[in-house]
């Protein structure tokens, strides 16, 4: 039989179990779901299903009339998750010199992937069944996979369900996106604090295995390196005197080059080749090979473009998750450039 002791005992542990309990459901009820349980890659099924479709056959006319349209698209995508999340505000416009396409760490971004939503857009919203239901940002996530692809890299499936911001501000661009001259350090956090890794981080570097970057942005590393080296020492000699060629002291800095001096007009892992041969055309590139910490992940993508290439696909997935408007959040934007 039990004694006064024992019940006191029995119910003082079973207050305990209680309190842990209701503790333990109001921290599940505080914590904000996964923003990937919002996302579905078959969001659109029943509201506009040819979306895919739709879009890709604008990407791909675009794509046939300039290549630019592939890097310009690509690094829009990245340019506006990484400001305020993936709400396609970078693409609102504003009065000059107010929004984030405004500032100088975007006011380089191609008018060939504005360009590109656009038509997509247009595309979209003349079938009936999708005016006004497929949002700016997962237009531009769409099209960022299709030029991707098309360029050669890999086809993957693009989680859905993101809904357009309403604010687009100049200063919300300070101190968010990766500079040239980034080390190791800087890079891992700024993306940490996107939810990405280092792996991830390196394989969205890869990405500059297109495109092109403005002389300006790594001239010191070709002529004023330091007191002591005039160039850069990690960075290739003779692709040093290359580039100065191309960039000559007095000249525009605003001459473009090749991000990648090999292959930069197809999706491949040349840009780890790359950086093994010291061509790493920013600092925050090179980093990557100099870095112990990170040179074997760039050995690996340089010599297994598979693992590049499912490593991207895992990376950029979780980019397209970054700060995501879902639900009632944000809305439906008519017209891309404006709020409704």
């Amino acid at each position: 039989m039990a004694t006064a002791t024992d019940s006191r005992r029995t119910w003082g542990g079973a207050q305990g179990s209680i309190m842990t309990l209701i503790i333990l459901i109001l921290t599940l009820s505080l914590s904000p779901l996964p923003t990937q349980a919002q996302l579905k890659t078959d969001f659109y099924k029943n509201i506009c299903p040819n979306v895919e479709s739709l879009v890709r056959s604008a990407v791909t006319q675009k794509f046939q009339q300039t290549f630019v349209t592939v890097p310009a698209t690509l690094r829009l995508f990245f340019h506006d998750c990484f400001v305020r999340g993936c709400d396609a505000s970078v693409l609102l416009a504003g009065p000059t010199g107010k929004v984030e396409k405004d500032h100088p760490d975007d006011i380089s971004l191609a008018g060939d992937g504005f360009d590109t939503v656009v038509k997509a857009k247009a595309a979209v919203d003349k079938d009936s069944r999708c005016t006004n239901k497929v949002s700016c940002a997962d237009i531009l996530a769409l099209a960022t996979r299709d030029v991707v692809s098309l360029a050669g890299g890999p086809f993957y499936q693009v989680e859905l369900g993101r809904r357009d911001g309403r604010i687009s501000t100049i200063a919300s661009v300070q101190h968010s996106l990766p500079q040239p001259e980034f080390n190791l350090d800087k890079l891992n956090t700024m993306f940490s604090s996107h939810g990405l890794s280092q792996t991830d981080m390196i394989a969205l570097s890869g990405a500059h295995t297109l495109g092109f970057s403005h002389c300006g942005k790594f001239s010191k590393r070709i002529y004023n390196f330091s007191p002591k080296n005039k160039i850069d020492p990690t960075l290739n000699l003779a692709y040093a005197l290359q580039l100065r060629q191309m960039c000559p002291v007095k000249v525009d800095p605003r001459i473009a080059i090749n991000m990648d001096p090999t292959t930069p007009q197809i999706f491949d892992n040349a840009y780890y080749k790359n950086l093994q041969q010291g061509k790493g055309l920013f600092t925050s590139d090179q980093i990557l090979f100099t870095d112990p910490r990170s040179r074997n992940t760039v050995n690996l993508f340089a010599s297994n473009a598979n693992a590049f290439n499912q490593a991207f696909i895992s990376a950029i997935t979780k980019l397209g998750r970054v700060g995501v408007k879902t639900g009632n959040a944000g809305e439906i934007r008519r017209d891309c450039s404006f709020i409704n």
